[in-house]
């Protein structure tokens, strides 16, 4: 009999890849079920503590501007804030916000990104709000570019203050999630307000959310502000991690979260073969892994991958990896 002889380099990225799937499809069911729980696991794991204080603040955001539309709605002439709204109905919506994997998924990575971003933080000393690379960027000669570093800069800060204390802003969403949340709203919060003042209440979100001010857009804008030298992004220590996920995103096709996402241990054949497919050599590669945590091994083999080639596999992986995205 013939034993079957070892499996190439690109089989066994395949395979790594696969097993990353494998544990990010689990993802939005076992945080489902871990937000339904109450005890322990609030208090030992961060990232589930950090979806539920989101989902949360997401909830009473939207909350308040019911009670503040019912209260205009009974007496026209009030002026200020509504009630505090019921914590059962804060929890009732933040359930309601909790079932849609989508939603879940992006505050997921969300959380995790404010993690890994203290992490290295205490780690490596990367500065989490001003990188090198954001620094020079706002350094530029030309005073738009400059603006919309220090625009980026505001909003790094912003959303590590919201990271530490469990919170996110309804007007970060991205545009298709932004309309998702509503309307998730508007089929958990009937019984909280009377329909002119959920309308209400749901046009002035709409009226006030500009995408292009998300940290996320700003994120993007700065980064094709650089043209051919977008690949200076993918120097993770002079780039930090928000302007490196950016960056991998944008060179690769993936969404955003992925990119994220992909700095996590249990990712290294995505984070591999991405910057591969984003041009980097095996020793730029293997350069970032270090940057992001010391102990991490370049998968073998990964010289043998051709960057089209590595582009081809994460596509033919995509439909697997949009389980985590946006």
């Amino acid at each position: 009999m013939q034993t079957p002889g070892p499996l190439s380099a690109e089989a066994r990225l395949q395979t790594e890849l696969a097993h990353g799937d494998r544990a990010l499809s689990a993802v939005a069911p076992v945080l489902g079920h871990m937000l339904e729980t109450t005890g322990a696991t609030m208090v030992s794991d961060a990232v589930v503590a950090r979806l539920r204080g989101m989902l949360s603040h997401l909830a009473t955001q939207f909350l308040d501007l019911v009670a503040e539309a019912n209260e205009r709605h009974a007496d026209p002439e009030r002026t200020g804030k509504g009630s505090p709204p019921n914590p059962a109905a804060v929890d009732r919506v933040a359930q309601a916000l909790s079932g849609d994997r989508a939603i879940l998924n992006h505050l997921y990575a969300l959380a995790m990104e404010g993690l890994l971003t203290e992490r290295l933080e205490q780690r490596a000393g990367i500065d989490p709000v001003l990188s090198d690379l954001l620094q020079d960027l706002i350094g530029a000669d030309d005073d738009a570019v400059a603006q919309l570093g220090m625009r980026t800069l505001a909003a790094q800060s912003r959303f590590l203050q919201t990271q530490r204390r469990m919170q996110f802003s309804l007007e970060e969403l991205p545009a298709a999630l932004f309309s998702r949340v509503l309307k998730r709203f508007a089929g958990t919060a009937e019984a909280d307000a009377e329909p002119e003042a959920l309308a209400a209440a749901i046009g002035a979100l709409r009226q006030h959310y500009d995408e292009g001010a998300t940290r996320i857009a700003l994120l993007t804008r700065l980064l094709s502000t650089m043209g051919a030298n977008r690949n200076r992004a993918l120097d993770f220590d002079h780039a930090g991690l928000a302007l490196f996920a950016t960056g991998l995103s944008a060179l690769t096709g993936q969404p955003r979260g992925l990119a994220v996402l992909a700095c996590h241990e249990r990712q290294g054949a995505r984070l591999a073969l991405s910057l591969r497919a984003a041009g980097l050599a095996p020793t730029a590669v293997e350069r970032q892994f270090l940057a992001i945590e010391p102990t991490r091994r370049v998968p073998d083999g990964l010289a043998e991958i051709a960057p089209e080639r590595a582009a081809s596999l994460l596509e033919l992986d995509r439909g697997a990896g949009d389980t985590i995205a946006p």
